[in-house]
């Protein structure tokens, strides 16, 4: 029997996963499943569980790693409309998961909505940026996060507010499954003098992060007090190569994908990184990037 029956219109099997990363790098998923409402997403969640299919749910891919043996179970993608939308109402904005981050950054922008600026050039959707609290030097998406709307793995949708919705350095309290959309508090200003921080930022990442190149952005988060980048440019690694995956010379927490580059050499590399920080600094380097296997 198949699993998925009456839902094939959104079930692929045996995908690659790959082409669904910045990476380019990892091998296929047993299915892939692009839900088109919260109803279908449901059900997806419903069927999985009953039949015991391990669920991973992918934003934009931008800060994920995915082994070359790709993986056992289901990938859950948040992309059709219902779960793009971005919705104004005066200073507050209700953003879906699956809208792209950098689209909405713009659209508040023209809206002349501040507060979401410091997200210039982070790549994602705006489901990946509440789960990790994406942000930079500039600031964080925490900060004007209201609510947000999830859904557990039993299909129970519910609220969750501040302050009982915490956020952290790339971090959140958020446990369930799936973040249906966020509820966003901005403040009303005006649209020429954000676009100018915009454009600053922009100016400010371009010179300083390797940007037209294959990578998953920060490998590491930046330990208390320090940075990441600094620590390993210290540790003399700029320029470390492992095969096909090298770090970058312009910012030592990115790990650059090159021509033949697998998923296994970027987790070489990582590891051999980790070794090196830890024996010459004493310093533990956690994870930023996702990985999956």
């Amino acid at each position: 029997m198949n699993i998925f029956n009456g839902l094939e219109e959104i079930v692929e099997t045996d995908y690659p996963l790959a082409k669904r990363t910045w990476y380019g790098l990892g091998g296929a998923a047993d299915y892939f499943i692009a839900p088109k409402t919260v109803r279908q997403l449901k059900e997806v969640v419903r069927r999985c569980t009953n039949n015991n299919i391990r669920i991973y749910v992918m934003g934009f891919g931008s800060n994920l790693l995915i082994s070359d043996e790709g993986l056992r179970g289901a990938v859950i993608k948040l992309e059709a409309e219902q779960f793009s939308q971005i919705e104004f109402d005066g200073e507050e904005v209700t953003a879906w998961a699956g809208a792209e981050l950098s689209k909405l950054v713009l659209t508040c922008v023209e809206k002349g909505l501040s507060g979401i600026e410091a997200l210039t050039g982070i790549p994602g959707s705006v489901g990946g940026a509440v789960k990790m609290n994406a942000g930079g030097n500039f600031g964080d998406f925490g900060s004007v996060v209201e609510t947000v709307t999830l859904m557990d793995n039993d299909g129970n949708v519910f609220e969750k507010s501040k302050p009982e919705l915490v956020f952290d350095y790339r971090r959140t309290n958020i446990t369930a499954k799936f973040i249906l959309s966020a509820r966003l508090k901005l403040n009303e200003s005006d649209s020429e003098q954000i676009m100018r921080t915009v454009k600053e930022i922009w100016i400010y990442k371009k010179n300083n992060q390797p940007l037209n190149t294959k990578n998953s952005g920060c490998i590491f988060r930046n330990p208390q007090g320090g940075s990441a980048g600094a620590i390993i440019d210290r540790a003399g690694l700029k320029g470390l190569r492992i095969g096909g995956a090298v770090v970058s010379e312009k910012h030592a927490n990115f790990i650059i994908a090159e021509k033949g580059c697998t998923s296994h050499d970027v987790m070489s590399l990582i590891e051999t990184i980790r070794e090196k920080v830890k024996e010459q600094f004493d310093v533990e380097l956690e994870l930023e990037v996702e990985i999956w296997d």
